[in-house]
């Protein structure tokens, strides 16, 4: 069975280091300690570059990446002549901690993969996008290679899938999956000529982000970068997919332990008023997150009408969690309260675990289950009301 180190990456170091700074203080004090504590696990950088030939879809996809329209305030500037001379950082509107490069150009006749990579500091980036809007030429596998000799992970994406499934619908007896599969297989095929040799390619849109291989790309990504990197990717992506809807509630359903466990170690402090204080404001901290991470706040619910041509008042009908309304003192409470009652005698052999973690047995135990039981429900109904909110922006989009 693993601990908890293993499930929160909160270690027991990190928790006694806490107790004893905040049992010093006064309560509002230690209330910030706590939250300045949370915010600290989230501030994990993730470094995206993405690169490519001039003209190919990389500021269209450096902009979709982040959920942002070409022509949104914070955009990456997109053109049909080369924009980018030189790297340039775009941070996620949401997460300041994702950051996604947009690269120079490559494919110049007298390009050299080593001397870019060097050029644009390769060490900084956890991975790199490929992109090619046509066939993939010998300067993306001499960029390939040079990464991966790096030990750097990178991707293939094949831009502007949309504007080839236009020109496929004139031909007679056209079918999308036939098309789709004939793109792909002339890019893997092209790739093995040139020295790739087992080539995996992804069909992208940068118009249309949520069709086509954006899952796959998402599910590839996600098994190859470090547990702490895949949550704030997770984060990050724009909750434009049923599937990313349920891996987003996957990601952040591992973290309840976490903050569960931050929960029972204040509750063991003797000052009178923290642990109910601070389960407030750590549950109303994470409730905040869950929101934003499913685009369910309102500048998120305020683009995606523009896109579907939905209201506001129309997605907001859809949502029936207890907190879609507002997140405030008294309905964290009354969801607290309601947790609370599910707590069953069963749990006294838990609680003992506990002990050596947090101190007071009863204290710790039962605030860890009933923060945990809380968040789990609250999760449950926020993701549900974001896959409603989702399915009715995609039919609408159809």
């Amino acid at each position: 069975m693993g601990t908890f180190e293993d499930d929160c990456i909160i270690t027991q170091e990190d928790l006694e280091g806490l107790r004893e700074s905040i049992s010093n203080q006064d309560l509002p004090s230690a209330i910030n300690t706590i939250k300045d504590y949370l915010k600290q696990q989230d501030l994990v950088e993730l470094n995206v570059g993405v690169t490519g030939e001039s003209g190919s879809g990389k500021s269209t996809f450096v902009n979709a990446f982040r959920g942002l329209g070409d022509e949104d305030e914070g955009a990456a500037a997109t053109g049909v002549v080369e924009t980018t001379m030189d790297p340039e950082v775009f941070l996620h509107p949401k997460y300041k901690n994702v950051k996604v490069w947009d690269l120079p150009g490559i494919g110049t006749p007298n390009f050299k993969a080593s001397e870019y990579l060097r050029r644009v500091q390769f060490e900084r980036y956890d991975f790199f996008i490929i992109i090619a809007s046509d066939r993939f030429k010998e300067c993306h596998t001499q960029l390939a290679k040079e990464i991966m000799g790096m030990g750097k992970k990178f991707y293939f994406v094949r831009s502007k899938i949309d504007c080839s499934i236009t020109a496929e619908k004139r031909k007679k007896n056209f079918d999308l999956k036939k098309t789709l599969d004939t793109i792909r297989e002339d890019c893997k095929n092209g790739l093995k000529k040139i020295g790739i040799e087992v080539p995996v390619v992804f069909l992208m849109s940068g118009w249309e982000m949520g069709k086509y291989d954006l899952n796959l790309l998402q599910e590839r990504m996600e098994k190859e970068l470090p547990q702490h990197k895949r949550h704030v990717l997770m984060l990050a992506l724009p909750n434009i997919t049923l599937e990313i809807n349920e891996r987003k509630k996957k990601a952040l359903e591992e973290n309840i332990p976490r903050v569960a466990l931050l929960s029972a170690c204040v509750a063991a402090i003797p000052l009178p008023g923290l642990s109910i204080a601070a389960d407030v404001a750590i549950i109303a901290d994470e409730l905040r997150k869950y929101y934003s991470a499913f685009g369910l706040d309102d500048p998120s619910l305020q683009k995606l009408c523009e896109r579907s041509g939905k209201t506001v008042e129309e997605l907001k009908s859809l949502m029936k969690s207890p907190l879609h309304n507002g997140i405030n003192t008294s309905s964290v409470l009354t969801l607290l309260g309601a947790a609370s009652l599910l707590i069953s005698e069963d749990a006294v052999e838990f609680f003992c675990s506990l002990i050596p973690i947090v101190g007071s047995v009863v204290a710790g135990g039962l605030s860890y289950l009933t923060v945990s039981n809380m968040l789990k429900r609250a999760l449950n109904d926020i993701a549900e009301d974001a896959r409603k909110v989702l399915m009715a922006a995609l039919e609408s989009e159809v």
